[in-house]
């Protein structure tokens, strides 16, 4: 059966468009279109689709109001179009705050290089979120985070009940083969790290809000994070999660020293490296490269980590398309650092994560909403 699709914008060229690309594939299927977000509320809760492509700006009810609407009352997989500005990128990652679960550039050719290439994108991206309908409407609408609930920033994020109680999820331990209660008492390994990277993709701007807003302010060593995201919405998302954390985050420049407790997130098109050594190392920001599929890229920064830290990072795989991170993290590990992955029942996409656990590269899979504490447990900080 087809992949269900309902097309919301208030221009009838875009929603021609995009339901044109979506039809075009086999295995998707425009069953309906809404021009504006009061009509899209309606439809969702008629038709049921399996995934909802939203404009943000749109009369009689915009978008993020819309996406609210419908993560509290028939929550599904929402993929947001956005202009590539600063207020697209505050108003996209309000979106993905209030519940969407991927957003791309409204135009098109800022997707990709050419058109053939931006088609196959915008086609895999809706039925690779199409995949946690399922996980949403059996267990609740988007993700929060402890400071965030009532901010005024982010605004509130409601959450559905279960209809009855779930039985205890099973992880599974990598390095064991064994199968890890969520509940389970994580215990330190007692290595010792000097920086902490995290690499994702597709749902990582939520993932890393849920993780870095339940670091102290005293966080031991820096922070790389690497994030696939355009230029112009990497500064706004640093902004935010500066505003949200406890530790300090801001977009990475050139020339910028590591510090203890300070994130630094990639800029969006370029390269985020290290120069130095530990205690004394640099951030380096180079151009992005033509044939870089990645741009800020992980399988960059790790390697470049790997290099300067050796077995001293504690690295992170979140949520995310394709297997970005997968050769980074091997030369992490041959260095002797650490590699954990996210799980896939909490991953928006189990792309990269999948990649470093098939490849026997991370040592555990673990929930989003305990990766904190994992962290804070192995750095005897909890």
């Amino acid at each position: 059966m087809a992949i269900r699709v309902l097309v919301v914008d208030d221009s009838s060229f875009f929603r021609r468009r995009v339901s044109e690309i979506i039809n075009s594939e086999s295995r998707l299927e425009v069953i309906d279109v809404a021009t504006n977000g009061k009509d899209a509320v309606e439809k969702a809760k008629r038709l049921k689709p399996d995934v909802i492509t939203m404009d943000v700006e749109m009369p009689v009810l915009d978008g993020i109001s819309a996406v609210r609407q419908i993560m509290a009352d028939n929550p599904t997989p929402i993929l947001m179009f956005s202009s590539l500005t600063h207020d697209g990128a505050k108003a996209t990652l309000d979106a993905l705050d209030a519940g969407a679960m991927d957003f791309l550039p409204k135009k098109f050719e800022d997707i990709a290089r050419n058109r053939d290439e931006a088609v196959s994108l915008l086609q895999q991206r809706v039925i690779e979120i199409s995949r946690r309908k399922a996980f949403m409407r059996r267990r609740v609408s988007p993700l929060n985070t402890s400071r965030s609930d009532t901010s005024p920033t982010t605004g509130n994020r409601p959450q559905t009940t279960p209809s009855r109680p779930l039985r205890q999820p099973v992880r599974s331990n990598l390095s064991t083969g064994q199968a890890v209660s969520v509940a389970a008492k994580f215990k330190a390994t007692g290595k010792k790290y000097q920086l902490t990277a995290i690499g994702t993709s597709t749902g990582g701007p939520v993932a890393l809000q849920k993780v870095l807003t339940k670091l102290p302010a005293n966080y031991p060593h820096p922070i790389l994070l690497i994030q696939h995201m355009p230029g112009t919405f990497t500064a706004a998302f640093a902004s935010r999660l500066n505003s949200l954390c406890k530790i300090s985050v801001k977009e990475a420049e050139n020339g910028d020293q590591l510090r203890p407790g300070v994130a630094y997130l990639a800029p969006g098109g370029l390269q985020m490296m290290l120069d130095g050594r530990p205690g004394a190392a640099k951030i380096r920001i180079l151009d992005g490269g033509e044939k870089m599929n990645y741009k800020p890229c992980v399988d960059v920064t790790f390697g470049s980590a790997a290099k300067i830290y050796g077995d001293k990072v504690l690295s992170i795989v979140l949520t995310g398309m394709g297997a970005d991170g997968r050769e980074g993290a091997r030369m992490l590990k041959s260095a002797g650092s650490t590699i954990w992955a996210q799980d896939e029942e909490s991953c928006v996409v189990y792309g990269m994560p999948q990649a470093v656990a098939k490849a026997g590269i991370s040592t555990e899979s673990l929930p989003l909403e305990r990766i904190a504490e994992r962290v804070l447990i192995e750095l005897g900080m909890a």
